[in-house]
């Protein structure tokens, strides 16, 4: 039985169910819909989501070591990338394939040449800690929260988070501030960390973390008021290590926090970019299309470019729900 949405919610969530990807038909059951995951429905579409064409794409071409024939971090076609989209996506956690693109991601990551490009500087460290929060949501997404390499991922971003709740890379002696660039991912990756494993030794690290975004309403200066950067009011998919405020809202959404009054503006602005129908449409891109000339790192998938995104759109009502926005428990079969 399907409980009746209004006309705008059915358009948008018919759409989305209507998508010739699995991922996102999965995704939109259990996540938005409250179908339960063991249900005929669900597991139908999940079994369909290694076959899908984003999954196919960004599995294309996997070497017999696990990588893509570029360096793990190579943007976006190194294994590190295409894992997050993946994880996104919802690929299954005992995937072999993805789980052998783990390993490469872990390899470099766990290198001599690696830990070298971290600098302690004023007794802070310096360092693209964005690289170890994305290789830990990945593991975790992928039932690897056990190994010894992955809890070192976890230790490490306790070691490099500043005072302020947050990380950076900046090197100038005298940067106090942390950067919401480097600081949302490592985020995500602790909270991830923490739901698959159960490790509470992360707890105050996210605490801090959760709460330096939101002393910023996620947007703005705490000296000035001003916001930091227009850029971040857009909506964007994929993210890869950028930031935006519906990216930071479902980053925070498992903390519990989306009815905190500082992010009553964030929400606000979701909603009134919103589409006539239902639907949310991206505004500026960090990636182009496959097999195209620009500027741009080339994709291997194709996101979609203008026109409504089935993962902003997606993305967007999973934030609103989260902060009781949105429906829930809307349909059931």
């Amino acid at each position: 039985m399907v409980i009746p949405l209004t006309e705008r919610d059915e358009t948008a969530v018919t759409w989305l169910l209507e998508s010739d990807d699995p991922s996102i038909r999965y995704a939109t059951l259990v996540e938005l819909l409250d179908v339960h995951p063991d249900s005929q429905w669900a597991r139908s579409e999940e079994r369909k989501i290694v076959d899908g064409p984003k999954v196919r794409a960004l599995l294309a071409g996997q070497q017999p070591d696990g990588g893509f024939g570029v360096s793990a971090y190579a943007k976006w076609t190194g294994a590190h990338w295409r894992l997050v989209s993946l994880a996104d996506l919802n690929v299954p956690a005992d995937d072999p394939h993805a789980r052998a693109a783990a390993e490469t991601v872990l390899d470099w990551l766990n290198s001599e040449k690696h830990r070298r490009d971290t600098f302690i500087i004023n007794g802070l460290a310096r360092r693209h800690a964005s690289q170890e929060g994305n290789a830990l949501t990945v593991c975790s997404h992928l039932g690897m929260g056990s190994d010894p390499r992955v809890a070192r991922l976890a230790e490490l971003l306790l070691s490099y988070q500043w005072p302020d709740g947050g990380w950076n890379c900046s090197r100038p002696k005298d940067a106090r501030h942390s950067s919401f660039y480097e600081s949302i991912t490592p985020l995500k990756g602790l909270i991830a960390y923490r739901s698959a494993t159960g490790d509470d030794s992360v707890s105050e690290a996210i605490e801090r973390g959760g709460e330096f975004f939101l002393s910023h309403g996620l947007m703005r200066s705490e000296r000035t008021g001003e916001v930091i950067n227009q850029r971040w009011l857009d909506l964007h998919y994929p993210l890869y290590w950028h930031y935006d405020v519906l990216h930071a809202l479902n980053v925070l959404a498992p903390l519990g926090v989306l009815d905190d009054p500082r992010l009553s503006e964030a929400l606000d602005l979701i909603e009134r970019k919103r589409l006539p129908d239902g639907r949310w449409r991206p505004k500026g891109y960090y990636w182009r299309m496959p097999g195209s000339r620009g500027s741009l790192p080339e994709e291997v998938v194709d996101w979609g470019r203008g026109a409504p995104n089935e993962m902003i759109t997606l993305n967007a009502r999973r934030a609103l729900k989260a902060a009781g926005r949105a429906m829930a428990g809307l349909a059931h079969r």
